[in-house]
């Protein structure tokens, strides 16, 4: 039995999570494969970059899943006055969640925050299209995360089709889908394992019989 708690850009996803790994064989000891990626080398406009500019409640004609949530009066001042990397500490008064004016505890930064072009993006959950979720904040445009732009950053296939293109679907049913999956590339990584595991086991094996 093998496991370890792996810093995901290690390994060329772009997300700062950390995942634990446990992996097992009855072929002998197995381990994951070692990092593939400098984490220095993660940027998030590496990988949503690209994608084509919309706005808040508008979705691409060409991709209906480069879907952006609809954004309140309130949160489109917010977000307007959210500089990336900033915090809501940032903001006017008026601008300020009531639990951020009367609470007297250490509250989350992240949340109502934007991300960096340049930095690794956060951990993507299941409310990544939520802009009020965490720092979930397009670093540019004003609104949250897309769902295709969560996908890409949960390493799915760029082009990668959740449901049919002619058929209508729930936000919160596609970000549930996409927030709690395994990121691709990790699978891909586990498989490599594994895959490494069995070769090297079957060339001790055909030296043991050679002797």
């Amino acid at each position: 039995m093998y496991y370890k708690v792996i810093y995901c850009p290690e390994y060329g996803i772009p997300q700062t999570r950390r995942r634990l790994v446990l992996v097992g064989s009855l072929l002998g000891p197995i381990s994951l494969i070692g990092a593939t990626h400098n984490p220095d080398d993660i940027h998030c406009i590496d990988f949503i970059g690209g994608l084509s500019e919309i706005k808040a409640g508008a979705t691409d004609p060409n991709d209906p899943l480069h879907h952006a949530a609809a954004l309140s009066e309130i949160n489109q001042e917010r977000i307007k006055h959210s500089r990336p990397g900033g915090t809501w500490k940032e903001w006017p008064e008026c601008l300020r969640c009531n639990r951020h004016k009367q609470s007297k505890k250490q509250l989350s930064t992240a949340v109502y925050g934007r991300m960096t072009w340049e930095q690794i993006p956060p951990t993507i959950t299941t409310q990544f299209y939520n802009y009020g979720s965490g720092r979930f904040g397009h670093p540019v445009q004003d609104r949250a995360l897309s769902l295709r732009e969560g996908a890409i950053l949960q390493t799915f296939p760029a082009d990668y089709r959740f449901i049919d293109s002619n058929t209508r679907y729930a936000m919160t049913v596609i970000a549930r889908h996409i927030g709690n999956a395994v990121p691709v590339r990790l699978g891909e990584v586990i498989g490599e394992s594994i895959l490494k595991h069995i070769k090297d086991s079957e060339k001790i094996s055909c030296e043991r019989n050679t002797i």
